[in-house]
């Protein structure tokens, strides 16, 4: 499948040509573990064993190529087993990394608790002000590590610009497009070396699969990230690979109702009393909205926003709601709400990312954008 497709044709169609035995027009689900050799290292279209290499996940991973403009992708069993396989191939004891100041709280556990312990370092820097970025850099650091939208505060980075910085240093850009998707934003077009997602999120797009993914232009490190994947094994599973794919065919015609709804959501949070600030890059008092209208096609389905009352009020506002559903996770067809600072991040407290105690998140489904403004006004109050 030609790269020179759109994205809406590429979503359908990149990976997944008609199955040759049968016609059928959607990869099989080959749920299997090992395959028959023509003879000692004689294998059939190099597949020997499922952990390296299996055709459904073969399918999704030329995929979410195309869909990235990458040359290679990988698919993973999480997005933090993705995160960890990446982390491990750039690596080794006494490098450094620059991570932001905004981030999902798996990640910054990951570098705190775990990535740390074998010896990487790591600091803080707001990734918004490439000048924080290039202060931040040491002569160690291997990587520079930004979500854009973040999680949950969606701030953004100039991707163009930090990509710079990162290489002048001799660093890697590791940019998180799981809030934007595909869809929205292409960073490696922008100068990013990794494109990291959960594909739990809006690429599966249905709550039903947990999955993670790694793409890069860079035919040479696509080789070491597919070495290591294959030596640390956490791959994703030929189901969970064929319910991804499933989700991404309608991709793009989600996300421009996620985004469309969220617009619709982000304009009643605003004018709402009990509502103190609203963080969303669509808005136009948004520090970096000029950043995101240039590097982004829309701004997404995520809205995260602070209320009057304090912790308490917040938490009742999640309590209250009744479409959206109570609940971790985001990019489902469904609308979810959590309370960040109890919930997703509850383990950066104490730390540099620590979230106001009153903030709110909220992934904006596809449901009738009507429901959704009278849910959250009887959940306010």
């Amino acid at each position: 499948m030609s790269d020179q497709h759109s994205f809406e044709t590429l979503a359908i169609h990149a990976g997944q040509e008609p199955d040759p035995l049968t016609g059928a027009v959607v990869p099989p689900i080959y749920q299997v573990s090992t395959y028959k050799q023509d003879g000692v290292g004689g294998l059939r279209g190099g597949y020997e064993y499922s952990r390296s290499g299996n055709p459904t996940r073969t399918a999704l991973e030329e995929n979410l190529a195309a869909l990235e403009g990458g040359t290679r992708g990988l698919a993973f069993a999480s997005g933090l087993a993705a995160e960890d396989c990446l982390l491990r191939t750039l690596l080794s004891p006494g490098d450094h990394v620059v991570i932001p100041n905004d981030a999902y709280g798996g990640t910054f556990r990951l570098f705190a608790k775990v990535v740390s312990r074998w010896g990487v370092e790591w600091s803080v820097a707001d990734t918004s002000s490439p000048e924080a970025v290039r202060a931040a850099i040491r002569p160690e650091t291997k990587a520079v590590w930004v979500e854009t939208p973040s999680n949950p505060l969606l701030g953004i980075t100039d991707i163009e610009a930090v990509a710079t910085v990162a290489h002048e240093a001799g660093a890697k850009l590791v940019v998180d497009n799981t809030f934007a998707s595909p869809y929205l934003q292409q960073p490696l077009a922008l100068g990013a070396d990794v494109v990291v997602h959960s594909t739990t999120k809006y690429m599966g797009g249905h709550s039903d699969v947990v999955g993670g993914a790694l793409i890069t232009a860079d035919a040479g490190l696509g080789e070491e990230l597919a070495y290591h994947q294959n030596a640390m094994g956490a791959v994703a599973g030929p189901f969970d690979s064929w319910l991804t794919m499933r989700g991404i065919k309608t991709l793009a015609v989600r996300m421009d109702r996620h985004t469309a709804n969220a617009e619709r959501v982000v304009e009643l949070l605003v004018a709402h009393p009990k509502v103190t600030h609203v963080y969303y890059p669509g808005l136009p008092e948004h520090p970096l909205h000029e950043v995101a209208a240039k590097q982004m096609r829309a701004f997404g389905g995520m809205v995260s926003f602070r209320v009057a009352g304090g912790e308490e009020a917040a938490v009742e506002v999640c309590n209250r709601t009744k479409l959206f559903t109570l609940g971790e996770s985001l990019g489902g067809v469904e609308s979810l709400i959590e309370h960040p600072g109890r919930m997703t991040h509850a383990s950066v407290a104490g730390s540099a990312l620590e979230v106001p105690a009153d903030l709110v998140r909220a992934s904006v489904g596809i449901e009738s954008a009507d429901d959704l403004l009278a849910d959250l006004t009887q959940a306010l109050g």
